[in-house]
């Protein structure tokens, strides 16, 4: 499975962006998919999560009520929809897919992981 991730770009604070990843094929419709995030110095960290069907989503903390996970499996594709965006959401952002089909926080339990797509945020 290849992801592709885009729509990363540079905004001022309070800014908005919306991420999207494309998976290279539709079996990852049974998949649990997720966003990561690194930071220059700084350890991989997770975003957001959505299992299979939508049916449980997660969120970091850091990103509750202003970031928004969604899929579209007969599209092969989740989304991050990024609102009020901050100085500290700067990161490369990274789509993956696990081998299993509920969502969860674990990076080590996601197989493949796309190329990133870089968000800057001035102030």
């Amino acid at each position: 499975v290849q992801l592709q991730a885009s729509g990363g770009g540079m905004v001022q604070a309070g800014g908005s962006l919306r991420l999207s990843c494309a998976a290279s094929r539709r079996t990852v419709g049974n998949n649990a998919m997720a966003w990561f995030r690194q930071a220059p110095g700084k350890e991989r960290e997770f975003v957001a999560a959505i299992s299979w069907n939508g049916g449980r989503i997660d969120y970091a903390d850091s990103v509750k009520g202003r970031f928004t996970i969604s899929r579209d499996n007969a599209k092969s594709t989740v989304s991050l929809q990024l609102s009020s965006l901050k100085p500290e959401d700067t990161a490369l952002y990274y789509c993956a897919a696990a081998l299993r089909s509920w969502a969860t926080a674990d990076s080590t339990q996601y197989r493949y992981w796309g190329q990133g797509t870089q968000v800057t945020v001035s102030s």
